[in-house]
């Protein structure tokens, strides 16, 4: 079977600016790519690796680097190509944006609270079956022109604990182009050589402008046994996926705080040393992607949930971007605290885990929050927004 797809998404003349961009400023490693060579054949997420390899066995001109993004289902098609080039991202000042001229909700907070009364009964129903799902809404804004996607990231960049990016993303033919844009603090998974390493995020809390209440609310947040329940689900998860793979998983026996501009996150940093060195960054996306952290547990019956119960489809929201190199090392970050950019629209998303101990309206309040992030970049006020 043939392994290659030769289209070019911005080869033409007349192509788009940035068509292909791909950004991602992170502690790790920084990246700009210009132009696309190939794109990898898409697929669903259990056959990442193997496509991977596949390509780098069969490719030899070009830079030695894919990079792309994967949907939240995982039976989904991906999105990751081979750049022209690339370089190391530097960090620009921050760039104007058209203003906002409308913001929608989408569902509407009551709905949304709705949703999430309805998730209640499928974890109290089904007894242990059900165990946590992640539901999410989403903002619809159109802005007075177009959206650079360089201007929002650079936007987003100014918080210095996240991982800015910029992945373009599959379009119909005729559409214009479309990137997933956002700043993400959650670590998939990265590889250098056989040390693997993830730091999940679970449980979360607005931040607050006094320093007292601050404090007061991470030290909450650490003490909570409903999050602090949430968060194990996610760690229990990744450490089983990775036990098989590796000689050994150390993953600490309580989270620690983790901070954004806007949230506080409960976190746990997870390492492994491979045994097989064959099996790349892409391979450990693909086996670990979605976790309960954006999905819940058991995976099925979580996706089967948010199908039911989530009106607006998350496309690339809560998948994951990230790059691999022919020798199988990579960094792959959870896509969170984002949106989807086309022409002058965005469409932002934020998710929150409910569990048996949810509360609904408490569940708004966490979704706006995490709505933060964005909305600053937009010049809006979250607190008249939401």
């Amino acid at each position: 079977m043939e392994m290659l797809d030769d289209t070019l998404p911005d080869a033409g003349p007349h192509a788009a600016p940035h068509a292909s961009l791909f950004l991602l400023r992170a502690p790790l490693r920084g990246l700009e790519t210009t132009g696309c060579l190939t794109r990898l054949p898409s697929g669903p997420t259990d056959t990442l690796g193997e496509r991977v390899r596949a390509f780098f066995a069969q490719r030899s001109a070009g830079p030695t680097l894919l990079v792309g993004a994967l949907p939240f289902d995982p039976h989904a098609q991906d999105a990751l190509f081979q750049p022209a080039a690339f370089a190391e991202a530097a960090i620009p000042a921050a760039m104007a944006l058209p203003p906002v001229q409308r913001l929608a909700a989408e569902p509407t907070a009551a709905a949304y609270a709705d949703a999430v009364s309805s998730a209640l009964q499928h974890l109290r129903a089904d007894g242990d079956a059900l165990r946590k799902t992640v539901l999410a809404r989403s903002l619809h804004a159109e802005l007075a022109g177009e959206i650079d996607p360089r201007a929002l990231a650079s936007r987003l960049a100014l918080d210095p604990n996240v991982a800015t990016y910029v992945a373009p993303l599959p379009v119909a033919d005729g559409e214009s182009p479309s990137w997933l844009v956002g700043a993400t603090p959650e670590l998939l998974v990265s590889r250098r050589g056989l040390e693997v390493t993830s730091y999940p995020l679970a449980g979360s809390a607005r931040r607050s402008a006094d320093p007292d209440e601050d404090a007061r609310i991470a030290q909450g947040l650490l003490a909570s046994t409903k999050d602090l329940d949430e968060h194990g689900y996610v760690v229990d998860a990744i450490v089983a996926a990775l036990s098989p793979l590796c000689g050994s998983v150390d993953a600490p026996e309580r989270p620690t705080l983790t901070a954004t501009a806007t949230m506080w996150h409960l976190g746990t940093r997870i390492s492994g040393r491979l045994k097989d060195p064959s099996v790349s960054a892409a391979a450990l996306a693909g086996l670990l992607h979605p976790t309960p952290a954006v999905c819940g547990t058991p995976r099925e019956l979580a996706l089967q949930t948010i199908r039911e119960l989530e009106p607006v489809d998350r496309g690339f929201y809560a998948g994951a971007v990230g790059w691999v190199d022919a020798e199988g090392d990579g960094d792959w970050y959870v896509a969170i605290r984002c949106a989807r950019a086309q022409g002058n629209a965005l469409r932002l998303f934020a998710g929150a885990g409910i569990v048996r101990d949810s509360q609904p309206q408490l569940e708004v309040e966490e979704t706006a929050a995490k709505f933060g992030a964005l909305l600053n970049a937009l010049g809006i006020d979250p607190a008249q927004a939401l």
